[in-house]
């Protein structure tokens, strides 16, 4: 069962700014993240009993996809490159349930065209990448209203900016701040700031509470340094 997302207010404070507060919604405390929801929301709504997703060994949509094929009794399968260590977001996916095909070589254009060639002769439903659809961004709006808050900045990470374009449907007055961590994405009216470590590296500066590292957590530092008081930042994930 997906619960309403749980908020924290957490207390910051910076030399010649004072104290500011910085509201934080903790979908860290799903397994699968913002996007389990969003998936668990919008699979019983299509026709299918398998989905697929194709995308990058460290990237978390996998871990959301078995997440919610778990809880709603359906197949999960997913594409990634091979490799002689499976990465740990993988493995916890395989322990959700998801069945994993492993494609070399391992870029993502063949990753995506193996997933395609296999819905096309199975029938599985492929997700798009970065889960980015109508009904994942009407999910993600509809769980930022569910908080109560009315935010007047929102900070969040961006991978395909699905996340950010969701939220900025529900807080159509906000100024929204992304950070981009791998390719630009399509985040929407928000100002795009890019993090400084590269993809597969962890945040140099990390959150007080679980925050995926390679992820969300990169938005931390720019939160400590720019964020205005009352600001929100969406955790997407531990």
């Amino acid at each position: 069962m997906i619960t309403i997302p749980v908020v924290r207010t957490y207390s910051l404070e910076g030399a010649g700014v004072g104290i500011r507060h910085v509201s934080v919604v903790h979908d860290d405390e799903l397994i699968g993240g913002t996007k389990e929801a969003a998936l668990a929301a919008i699979l019983p709504l299509l026709d299918g009993d398998e989905f697929v997703y194709a995308g990058p060994r460290q990237g978390y949509a996998q871990i959301a996809l078995a997440a919610a094929c778990r809880t709603l009794g359906k197949r999960g399968t997913l594409f990634v490159a091979g490799s002689l260590v499976r990465h740990a977001r993988t493995l916890l996916a395989v322990s959700l349930g998801a069945k994993l095909v492993e494609v070399q070589p391992g870029y993502l254009s063949v990753v995506q065209s193996r997933a395609r060639a296999y819905c096309r002769e199975t029938g599985a439903v492929l997700l798009p990448f970065g889960l980015d659809c109508e009904g994942v961004l009407c999910a993600i709006r509809d769980r930022a209203l569910a908080t109560g808050l009315s935010p007047k900045e929102v900070w969040s990470v961006a991978g395909s900016g699905t996340l950010q374009r969701g939220l900025q449907r529900a807080w159509p007055d906000a100024v929204f701040y992304a950070v981009q961590v791998g390719k630009p994405p399509r985040a929407g009216r928000a100002t795009v700031v890019v993090a400084p470590e590269r993809y597969e590296q962890g945040a140099k500066i990390r959150p007080p509470f679980p925050s995926c590292d390679n992820y969300d957590a990169k938005v931390w530092s720019f939160i400590m340094e720019s964020a205005s008081d009352g600001a929100v930042f969406w955790n997407v994930a531990a």
